[in-house]
Order: structure tokens, then C-alpha cells, then sequence
């Protein structure tokens, strides 16, 4: 609740501890003013929120190569926004020479996270992780992900919600491509064709180390 003025011209100010993104703001009066009048006037600051969409129709999958000396092999961050239409299908796929691979899975309304070293015999007991986070996440409303890399360290957050795990074994030293896949998986050598559960519905926002891949993917 706020207070407002007591008077006809002076201004009340202020300032949201948090940032807030909505579409629409009600302001529902609570009290009389106390001479018996009740009336409200209100302007609201902000900042301009971006937004870039694109959608998958479970056929197609967007992929994304970038320069390896671009990137630091010890950090990889993340973020995007999905709106699923149905409650299965691959939002993110990374592969590496070696079987080494991370997958980001919607699987009947849960988003789990998949990690798997390819070499079991140097690592029999680390081979796979498997964190899943949230639930009915098929309900065609917004959700966030932000998958956080550093070193061991990862953090897996959906919706506010983070796992923070420490992996074992060579983890940081992933043999990966420098490709990711959005969408779907692609089989090697057929263009044009995806494996497993492809994702159907939108994304917004999609960011890897801070570049923003719808925009380069719309400029393309």
C-alpha cells in the first residue's frame, strides 16, 4: 500500500525496491481522504523492456555457431523465456566430440537439465547428471531459464527457482562444440530433420555469454 497526498498539488514519490515487468498496473483506493473526498492521479516511471520472439512448430530448431576465440572456455550463461505448447520437447542442445554433451528437456511439464560425460571409464561414477526443476510448465504461460557455468560450478534456475551443483571429474574441460541448437536436436547429415521430441511453442529473449541470437538470427 501507498500513501498518497493529503492536499491538491503536492507529489508523493516513489521508488520499487525491485524491478517489475507487467503489461497492465491496477491501483484499487483504499481510503477516504480524511475531509471526505476520494480521488487519485498517478504516473509510473520505466524503462523500455526488449522483446524478441521466435517460434518453433516442432519441425524446426534454430542453431547457432560462434567464434571459438570469442569465447572464454570457462564461463557459459544462458538465459531465455519459453512459452511451450506442448509438454515434451528439447529446448537446448550442446554436443561435443568425445559423447560429452548438456541437454536443456521439457519432459511431461518439467524442465531437466542433462549432463553427460562421454567417457564412463575415466568417469564410472560422474558419467550423468540429471537435474530437473518446476512442473506443468506446458500451461502456454512464460517461464525463465538461466543455466549459469563456471568452472565445476553450475547453476540451473527456472522461474527463480536454482540448483546449485558442483560436478565432479573433468566437467569444466568439456570436449564441446561450438554450436548450440535451439528447438530441437539435428541428425548429423540430414538437413533439415531432427531426433527425439522437438519443442513446440515460443521463445523470447535468447541469450548465450550476453549475445542475443534471435536478433542475429532475424539480421541473417
Amino acid at each position: 500500500a501507498f500513501s498518497g497526498n493529503t492536499n491538491a498539488d503536492s507529489v508523493i514519490y516513489y521508488k520499487l525496491q525491485h524491478p517489475i515487468k507487467a503489461r497492465f498496473l491496477r491501483f484499487v483506493p483504499l481510503d477516504w481522504n480524511p475531509n471526505g473526498r476520494i480521488g487519485m492521479r498517478i504516473e509510473v516511471y520505466g524503462c523500455t523492456y526488449r522483446s524478441e520472439l521466435v517460434g518453433f512448430d516442432g519441425k524446426s530448431c534454430l542453431i547457432y555457431t560462434f567464434n571459438q576465440k570469442l569465447i572464454s572456455p570457462l564461463k557459459d550463461v544462458i538465459s531465455l523465456k519459453f512459452k511451450a505448447m506442448q509438454s515434451d520437447g528439447i529446448l537446448l542442445h550442446r554436443k561435443g566430440q568425445n559423447g560429452d554433451h548438456y541437454t536443456l528437456e521439457l519432459t511431461k511439464g518439467k524442465l531437466s537439465l542433462l549432463i553427460i560425460l562421454g567417457d564412463t571409464k575415466t568417469h564410472p561414477s560422474n558419467a550423468q547428471i540429471n537435474i530437473t526443476l518446476g512442473s506443468l510448465l506446458d500451461d502456454q504461460h512464460w517461464h525463465s531459464v538461466l543455466i549459469e557455468h563456471f568452472n565445476n560450478q553450475v547453476n540451473f534456475t527456472v522461474d527463480k527457482h536454482t540448483h546449485h551443483f558442483h560436478a565432479k571429474g573433468e566437467f569444466s574441460y568439456l570436449d564441446l562444440d561450438y554450436e548450440l541448437s535451439f528447438g530441437g536436436i539435428p541428425v548429423p547429415g540430414k538437413s533439415g530433420t531432427l531426433s527425439r521430441r522437438n519443442f513446440h511453442g515460443c521463445f523470447e529473449n535468447i541469450y548465450y555469454n550476453e549475445v542475443n541470437i534471435i536478433d542475429l538470427a532475424r539480421r541473417h
